[in-house]
């Protein structure tokens, strides 16, 4: 039986930005509990930090390790700890801790399927969800009591989908129960299980369409690369029903990761994600189309793409440079509030873009075109 969820509120990225967190930070009474996996939104800090002052319990519970941004999250436990922010670290004993929620005054979750960052939330296609249903709120806290205190965990709802623990059977029966149609976003669709049944259900006459990467050539099931950066996991199932959360359809995040999304029925937010969904799709298939034009495209355009792609690939890393800058500026002991692999990442896309255009201007200047 799926939730039926007594409050919500839908949050599109990018959009609805940073501040809707913000000020649940800022209305909180008496506690904020906030799930972190990567963080540079000052914002936010500067929000959890003045709840604090205020009187209000603040309980931080940031991932052990990221990808190229662990000093980042040793130094922000550093300052929360001095704020007088409870912190705790996640354990070892998965390969990562990758959920992302915060729930305020015991009361509210706010789910997420992006990070506290700049990137995830003014350049990325995500979404989060806002629910006060009590049941869903008190499983998610007990997730975050058990998480904070590295003890077992076993999950009392089947539709609050906690990875390893119930995710791959629920998350499979979810998308077994399609019968018309399964719109899908979703980074990488990787896992065999999972791919075979979207491909038994695009047999079985159901739609199924996927925004992202879907490893396996089935028949029946679209897939279209999203025309914008994708950094959320969520399926709306014959227009009711929805999934959203941050596991992807592959074998890590359903199996060795903590991984926390939410099954839910409500009319109005899987008739505007479907909305949303189909606005996508259609950019994407005209990103599709501008591709391939461009593979047929005169060649300085093919050069300059391959230039800048190569240009892009062998710079060398640019945090190192601007914490240097930052210390001669601000004093040695100053700390740089950016995560270090969405920076390279921002400054690849400037770089690229920038080297493109310029390097297609000269060749066709060159050319006589």
């Amino acid at each position: 039986m799926l939730c039926s969820v007594q409050m919500n509120k839908l949050l599109v990225q990018p959009g609805d930005g940073v501040e809707p967190l913000v000020k649940a930070i800022q209305d909180a009474k008496e506690t904020v509990d906030i799930l972190i996996f990567r963080f540079d939104r000052v914002e936010v800090e500067k929000a959890l930090v003045k709840a604090v002052s205020r009187g209000v319990a603040v309980r931080a519970l940031i991932a052990y390790t990221n990808r190229g941004g662990e000093k980042g999250l040793r130094a922000l436990e550093m300052r929360l700890l001095a704020a007088g922010v409870t912190v705790s670290r996640t354990d070892d004993d998965l390969i990562r801790y990758h959920g992302k929620m915060m729930i305020v005054d015991a009361r509210i979750l706010y789910l997420l399927g992006f990070n506290f960052t700049h990137l995830d939330i003014e350049r990325s296609r995500s979404f989060g969800l806002i629910t006060d249903d009590r049941k869903i709120v008190a499983e998610a806290i007990r997730l975050f009591d058990a998480d904070s205190k590295r003890a077992p965990y076993e999950p009392q709802m089947d539709d609050f989908v906690v990875s390893p623990s119930n995710s791959r059977k629920t998350l499979s029966e979810f998308l077994k129960g399609a019968k018309k149609e399964l719109a899908i976003y979703d980074p990488a669709v990787t896992d065999p299980a999972m791919a075979r049944i979207l491909s038994e259900r695009a047999k079985a006459d159901v739609k199924v369409r996927v925004l992202g990467k879907f490893s396996k050539r089935a028949n029946g099931v679209e897939c279209h690369p999203l025309f914008m950066r994708l950094h959320t996991r969520t399926i709306i199932r014959d227009g009711s029903a929805v999934f959203l959360g941050s596991q992807s359809l592959r074998a890590e995040e359903l199996d060795a990761r903590r991984e926390i999304g939410l099954i839910f029925e409500d009319d109005k937010i899987a008739k505007k994600l479907l909305e949303i969904f189909e606005e996508d799709w259609s950019e994407s298939e005209k990103l599709k189309a501008r591709s391939k034009e461009e593979s047929e495209s005169p060649p300085a355009r093919k050069v300059a793409k391959k230039v800048a792609k190569t240009v892009a690939n062998t710079l060398p890393p640019v945090a190192p440079v601007l914490e240097g800058v930052v210390r001669e500026l601000a004093g040695a002991g100053t700390e740089l509030p950016v995560d270090r692999e969405e920076l390279e990442e921002q400054v690849k896309d400037a770089v690229k873009a920038a080297i493109q255009e310029t390097v297609a201007n000269v060749v066709e200047q060159s050319s006589g075109k």
